[in-house]
């Protein structure tokens, strides 16, 4: 456990980098956005963030690999239970683009396929998110004035309140029938989008959250605060592998309930 709460401390030294520069770039006239192959923007903000995190990690952890969503893959040593960091330098560019404060960077460790170490860092909003493996799951503005999080304790999809993305996603994926039943047959449904629904689902503010298409860099820091909150995630086929392309994640109560209202019928 020793390993991890190192590790973590590192990734909030790796935050409090990527919060200065991404902070000092937000709202600037002079922003430079580009389009990416896939036609999503990418900004000098997530570039400068993820050169400064790949250059901290160089010197701290020689050793690690590390995948990043600008620049891709540097290989970690060789051998069993090979470890790498994964790191998204601004989850929500579009966001940050057009001045919207719902952002954040993530930083996550993992050993092998399995996240263990996973922080959240939202300067724009005051808040950061943490976890690492046997270690519990906190929230605060940093990591000296925190709380200790959970989930919530909801146990049926009528009284639960249910966060999702992308219904273009949804649609092209065939399941936007089942996701609409989903959101009109809730307590409540809304859109936040990006980490911020997965966050709110780990304090227990909602009570699950969809998405049919995501990265593991969109998803790796998540899954160690959202399961060490008490929580579950899976992909939508209920498979738990961290790489997925799809994922709900929920209060765990809620889980299979969920899973099975979106599956396609007949």
């Amino acid at each position: 456990m020793a390993g991890y709460a190192d590790d973590l401390a590192l990734a909030h030294t790796l935050a409090d980098s990527a919060d200065s520069i991404a902070m000092a770039r937000f709202r600037s006239l002079d922003l430079k956005v580009e389009a990416k192959p896939d036609l999503t923007p990418v900004s000098d903000a997530d570039t400068a963030v993820e050169k400064a995190i790949r250059a901290t990690l160089a010197r701290a952890r020689p050793r690690d690999g590390v995948l990043g969503e600008e620049f891709g893959r540097s290989e970690a040593a060789a051998g069993p239970g090979t470890r790498h960091w994964v790191i998204d330098p601004i989850d929500g560019t579009k966001n940050y683009v057009r001045g919207v404060p719902i952002w954040a960077t993530l930083i996550a460790l993992l050993e092998g396929d399995t996240p263990v170490v996973g922080l959240v860092s939202a300067p724009a909003l005051g808040r950061r998110w943490w976890a690492g493996r046997g270690l519990g799951a906190y929230a605060g503005r940093h990591q000296h004035a925190a709380s200790r999080i959970e989930v919530s304790q909801v146990r049926k999809l009528t009284d639960a309140s249910v966060c999702y993305a992308s219904l273009t996603g949804w649609q092209e994926n065939g399941r936007l029938p089942q996701l609409l039943d989903v959101l009109l047959g809730v307590w409540r449904s809304r859109a936040y989008g990006d980490f911020y629904g997965y966050m709110l689902l780990a304090e227990g503010a909602l009570d699950a959250m969809a998405e049919p298409e995501l990265s593991l860099w969109d998803m790796a820091a998540l899954i160690p605060i959202i399961q060490e909150a008490g929580g579950k995630v899976t992909d939508l086929d209920g498979r738990t592998c961290a790489d997925q392309s799809s994922v709900v994640a929920t209060n765990g109560l809620l889980h299979e309930s969920l899973l099975t209202a979106l599956t396609p019928r007949g």
